[in-house]
């Protein structure tokens, strides 16, 4: 089971752009820098919040679905950028 809060402090130094806006009585928003990370609230402040949280799930997928196509024999390298 994944630890979403110890996931989302490894993550902290990153920062990501949200990208928002109203259309009728909804918030849409999409994170630019993640395809795929977009979601639909009535509030922003409950449109940033599912951004959020959609965002670390995004960000665990594609780490264990990395690993799991590297496996069984890889390193993991930190990258600055």
């Amino acid at each position: 089971m994944v630890n979403y809060n110890q996931l989302e402090m490894h993550y902290m130094a990153n920062s990501y752009t949200a990208v928002t806006k109203q259309d009728g009585g909804w918030w849409i928003g999409w994170i630019e820098e993640v395809p795929g990370v977009n979601c639909q609230e009535r509030t922003r402040n409950a449109l940033l919040a599912s951004l959020r949280a959609t965002l670390t799930e995004a960000l665990v997928f594609n780490r264990e679905e990395a690993i799991r196509a590297a496996a069984p024999d890889y390193t993991e390298e930190l990258l600055t950028v």
